[in-house]
């Protein structure tokens, strides 16, 4: 679905919806106690890159130049599969384009599954999963945007997030995405580690070049402001499925302006191959400070 447009703000609806919020909560931790039982510990370490947001704050990027740092494996859910990202998600196939090895589907299961490995030693890195007890983490990262924070504070459906806003006390460190335009009223726990990544997207165009963006992630607007002389742009649900009628209005409209289409990384992956030469897509280009890699390696060290 597309972001609730109060998500971000606390309109009269979010708070209409607080009470909805609280039982969504009661309700999570009561599956979180009892998914706690049991819970799997690795041989090898588990690196979990998670958000408390529910979706869009740019964690797939992140999750790639750690597991690129590392040379480890990821293990992921894979959601919204389809025939066309080779029934693994559009996340996951992004990595996978990577050079990275992915491991799609039930998370404990796979972790299980690499621990068989018995050469391999290397980190595993787990793609969301901090709210999910059933394997143990070594490390737990949290990603923010910015320019987003917590959004409107309130838990779903009143608001983004997953958790009370306490619950990033459970975290090893948080890496914010920088936003020109940062949230005010945005606080972390003094105790946490706080490291800071700049992303910047590079068009495959010249920055003449007239643009038609189309987006399905969580927060398209973050796409579009990234981009110059956008002349028209189309909004989806995050990880939408483009139908071939879609595809179709989206192309004519682009003609009718003259533009060149362009999209993210994960929504390419989710178009038909005969596509993708006339749709480009944005790189979007993540780099983390490098006080983060040094934190992580002692951390690992600590780990043993």
């Amino acid at each position: 679905m597309k972001t609730p447009w109060w998500f971000l703000h606390k309109t009269p609806l979010a708070f209409i919806l607080l009470p909805v919020s609280w039982v969504y909560y009661l309700f999570s931790r009561l599956i979180y106690a009892f998914r706690k039982i049991g819970a799997y510990k690795s041989r090898r370490k588990i690196i979990c890159i998670g958000n408390i947001m529910a979706g869009g704050v740019g964690k797939t990027p992140i999750v790639r130049a750690i597991a690129e740092f590392l040379d480890s494996p990821v293990v992921m859910r894979g959601y919204k599969k389809s025939a066309k990202t080779g029934n693994v998600g559009d996340e996951a196939s992004m990595l996978a384009r990577s050079g990275l090895q992915v491991h799609v589907g039930d998370r404990k299961s796979n972790v299980i599954l690499l621990d068989k490995q018995n050469e391999e030693n290397s980190p595993i890195v787990m793609d969301d999963g901090f709210q999910n007890p059933k394997i143990h983490k070594d490390i737990s990262i949290l990603v923010f945007d910015q320019g987003l924070g917590y959004g409107n504070g309130f838990l779903l459906p009143a608001g983004p997030l997953r958790e009370p806003c306490r619950a990033v006390k459970r975290a090893d460190a948080v890496i914010i995405i920088k936003n020109k335009k940062p949230k005010k009223h945005f606080k972390l726990p003094d105790n946490i580690p706080v490291f800071y990544a700049s992303g910047k997207t590079i068009s495959p165009y010249d920055e003449d070049e007239k643009l038609y963006a189309f987006a399905g992630i969580g927060y398209p607007k973050k796409f579009f402001n990234s981009l110059k002389n956008v002349v028209g742009k189309k909004a989806f649900a995050d990880h939408y499925q483009y139908t071939d009628e879609d595809l179709k209005k989206i192309i004519d409209n682009a003609e009718r302006k003259g533009a060149k289409l362009i999209t993210t990384e994960k929504d390419w992956m989710r178009i038909p191959v005969e596509l993708r030469d006339e749709i480009k897509y944005a790189n979007l280009d993540m780099v983390i400070e490098n006080n983060f890699w040094n934190w992580l390696e002692e951390k690992l060290k600590c780990q043993h």
